[in-house]
């Protein structure tokens, strides 16, 4: 097996794991400021009308959002079936499957919007992630992604990233009982690329526009990218 397949396999099952707690210790890392997030995401994917995929959908929480906002569609696709079976629980009619982000197992323009939250440091191969994007969206379709980054230089992004660290993931390890899945999160920023960097690798993927936000002190990054029209 090679060192990609087995970290991909090693982070299935921690989230596997932690999946009946995932919801609740996502509310607490946040002080719930998770879910404004998610709108702000789904704002920027302009769900109403649109087919949309949501991609490490988890327990379901960003494609809730879209049906909410009057999207057409919804596909959520997750790699952890514990997760899936969480969110079928929220949303008995969804459609849900298990599916590869590096190998999606839909034709190329099915879709009006691809979006993730909190996926893609959790990836091996963000290059093919965003090329399986790009082929699945339709001329004009928007990219969306939602995920901790690396908080800018200064004074404030140095205190997130200690109060990150050392704070809010041990806290999190110590009340679910999983210290070593919630130690890999600050740990999966190592090799991420900065936000600026990520926005070039969606930009090699053949998207324009491509811009972001920062929330959370710096900590959060929402990046926004559209397939150019025909």
């Amino acid at each position: 097996m090679t060192d990609s397949a087995e970290r991909a396999r090693g982070i299935q099952e921690m989230f596997s794991r932690i999946s009946p707690q995932y919801d609740r210790m996502n509310r607490l890392m946040t002080a719930g400021l998770d879910g404004r997030w998610r709108r702000a995401a789904v704002a920027a994917a302009e769900p109403r009308g649109a087919d949309m995929l949501d991609i490490g959908c988890g327990t379901g929480d960003l494609s809730e959002e879209f049906r909410r906002a009057g999207a057409r569609s919804v596909a959520g696709a997750d790699f952890s079936a514990a997760m899936l079976a969480l969110a079928r629980d929220k949303a008995a009619g969804g459609d849900w499957l298990q599916a590869d982000a590096l190998r999606l197992p839909f034709g190329d323009g099915t879709f009006d919007a691809v979006a993730s939250a909190f996926v893609l440091r959790n990836l091996v191969d963000l290059p093919a992630a965003f090329a399986e994007m790009a082929r699945v969206l339709r001329p004009g379709g928007r990219i969306v992604a939602l995920d901790i980054t690396h908080p800018p230089p200064g004074p404030l992004g140095a205190l997130m990233r200690f109060g990150f660290e050392q704070g809010v993931t041990r806290l999190a390890g110590a009340l679910s009982g999983q210290g070593r899945a919630y130690r890999y999160l600050p740990n999966s920023l190592e090799g991420y690329p900065p936000a600026g960097e990520l926005s070039r690798l969606i930009e090699a993927a053949g998207a324009a526009d491509v811009r972001y936000r920062r929330f959370g002190g710096g900590m959060v990054a929402l990046h926004v990218a559209r397939m150019p029209d025909g």
